[in-house]
């Protein structure tokens, strides 16, 4: 079987539009009482928690590249001769990427991917230096050589690519309207006109604003936590960023949100960011269609987002190199 067919032979289509969207604030506005912030066991709601040992045991069946792959290119060999992955990510993402303050090992789909590669080049997923990035400081960590790649559901822009490389796309989302619970007034799009809105600095969110939303008056925030404190607070009226986001503030917080009306704004592809012009590019591709080949991206999307937001099947996985 053909690489391209035997790809498509493994992939499984996902419906996240307005009904799932829908039922996901639904069953957080039914919650008895807002659960608190905080890691991903005791205080975060039973039924979101994650299967640990489903996912430490997933990471573990990753492949190990040949000798050869890695020889061939000089991303790959820079990593493997100094015996860790140095990665730019977060540690406070839910579904995405969380410390677990209790055996100190950070999980989510951003993470299994980081290990998943670590494994695949250093034959090790626990050989990985993580360093903390925002919004803002994620393209000068790669500049700096501080870090091999970030991931850090960090959206690929003409204007990223002009200092950094991406490998991927691995996972696309759109925009959504994040308000309190009890808020009324907000159902859409059209009611941010006039209104203060939460967008975090740095990330696509405060363009797609001034485009979607422009009688708006935005206020931009470093930090996710630092725009969601602000709605709490009563600060603004609304935030806007992706919808991966809001899901994994969602289901930490089960009552204390909703979704005002629809997703909007252009398709946003996650992908991996890498030096510019790095021929880790070709390699980090290789690997991502290999490991949708073997069921490892569904299998991992399943276990972090799918099973904890009540979603039975994986999304398509957006093509490489789009």
């Amino acid at each position: 079987m053909a690489l391209n067919d035997l790809v498509l032979s493994r992939r499984r289509a996902l419906g996240l539009g307005a009904a799932t969207l829908s039922a996901l604030a639904i069953a957080a506005c039914d919650a008895e009482a807002p659960a608190p912030e905080g890691d991903d066991s005791s205080e975060t709601p039973e039924e979101a928690q994650l299967d640990v040992t489903a996912y430490d045991d997933l990471i573990a069946t990753g492949s190990v590249a040949a000798e050869d792959d890695i020889a061939a290119s000089e991303w790959a060999s820079k990593v493997k001769e100094a015996g860790t992955l140095r990665v730019g990510g977060v540690q406070t993402s839910l579904l995405f990427s969380l410390l677990n303050e209790k055996d100190g090992k950070t999980r989510g789909f951003d993470a299994g991917l980081f290990q998943l590669l670590a494994r695949y080049v250093l034959g090790d997923e626990n050989a990985v230096e993580i360093t903390q990035v925002t919004s803002n400081t994620r393209e000068s960590v790669l500049q700096n050589d501080q870090v091999d790649a970030v991931f850090a559901t960090y959206s690929i822009t003409d204007a990223r690519k002009e200092v950094i490389s991406f490998a991927g796309p691995y996972y696309t989302t759109q925009q959504s309207i994040l308000v309190m619970a009890d808020n009324e007034d907000i159902n859409g799009l059209e009611d941010l006109a006039g209104r203060n809105v939460a967008a975090q600095s740095g990330s696509t969110g405060p363009s797609i604003l001034e485009e979607y939303a422009p009688d708006a008056t935005v206020q931009e925030f470093a930090t996710d936590e630092e725009a969601r404190s602000a709605l709490e607070q009563g600060r603004v009226d609304a935030y806007v960023i992706d919808t991966a986001m809001q899901m994994g503030n969602m289901t930490r917080n089960p009552g204390r949100y909703r979704l005002a009306g629809e997703e909007f704004g252009p398709v946003d592809p996650y992908g991996i960011g890498l030096p510019l012009d790095s021929d880790g590019v070709e390699f980090v591709n290789a690997w991502l269609q290999r490991i949708e080949v073997e069921g490892l991206w569904a299998s991992l999307w399943q276990v972090c987002i799918g099973d904890r937001a009540g979603i039975e099947s994986a999304p398509e996985p957006p093509a490489i190199g789009a």
